[in-house]
């Protein structure tokens, strides 16, 4: 259930935000991404992306499916081997508080969950080696500074 009521202003700023800030965000991204997992043109194609669905909504006010992770977005994944699940807010690198759920878009975990889709099976790579994973929801979590707020005090 990818349900959403995201406002198309949320993803706008967000490619001004990246536009704004791309030399900063490509340094943590190198800093921060080995060598082999290193993506060639990774803004580009996270734009792209948002640009797409951006279009796809134009006559929209409102983007009222999410049908990829995005920054913004909440992403549920089921952990196929203990079939647990955890959610992840994907946020900007100085909103991130993994304590709390909120993880960057450049983290390990973040950039792997990135783009993926409703249903997809992936085999997150963590420090400890790999898990089998599955996005079992994808939502929108409104103003990611706000929804940083409740998280908090829940």
């Amino acid at each position: 259930m990818n349900r959403s009521s995201q406002s198309k202003d949320f993803f706008s700023q967000q490619l001004v935000y990246i536009e704004e800030n791309i030399q900063e965000l490509t340094n943590l991204y190198l800093s921060s991404t080995p060598v082999q997992e290193r993506i060639k043109h990774f803004f580009s194609l996270y734009v792209l992306e948002v640009e797409d669905l951006l279009e796809q909504n134009r006559k929209n006010a409102f983007i009222s499916v999410i049908p990829k992770v995005y920054i913004g977005t909440k992403v549920t994944v089921l952990y196929d081997v203990d079939h647990d699940m955890e959610d992840y807010v994907i946020c900007f690198p100085d909103q991130s508080n993994p304590d709390k759920g909120f993880i960057s878009f450049l983290s390990p975990v973040g950039r792997q969950l990135l783009l993926k889709q409703l249903g997809e099976q992936l085999s997150l790579k963590i420090p400890t080696g790999e898990l089998q994973v599955t996005i079992k929801d994808i939502s929108d979590v409104g103003n990611l500074f706000e929804a940083q707020e409740r998280y908090k005090k829940a």
